[in-house]
């Protein structure tokens, strides 16, 4: 997954997983293969949390032999 297409994966927004506040967009953003791992800071309470996203792994078509 190149830069481009995980920047149109970043979620905005996201509530605080302790106070419940909307956190504009996260401090880190990772990708993995077939995932992306999100870094979260909120002003608020100064809690830091992960999460992360799964996409679906496509999967490589093979011709089959005749």
């Amino acid at each position: 997954m190149n830069a481009t297409r995980v920047a149109d994966f970043v979620p905005h927004n996201n509530p605080c997983a302790q106070c419940g506040k909307p956190i504009a967009t996260p401090v880190w953003v990772e990708p993995g293969k077939g995932c992306v791992t999100y870094v979260w800071v909120c002003c608020a309470c100064d809690y830091e949390f992960t999460s992360t996203a799964v996409f679906a792994v496509e999967r490589e078509q093979h011709p089959l032999a005749a």
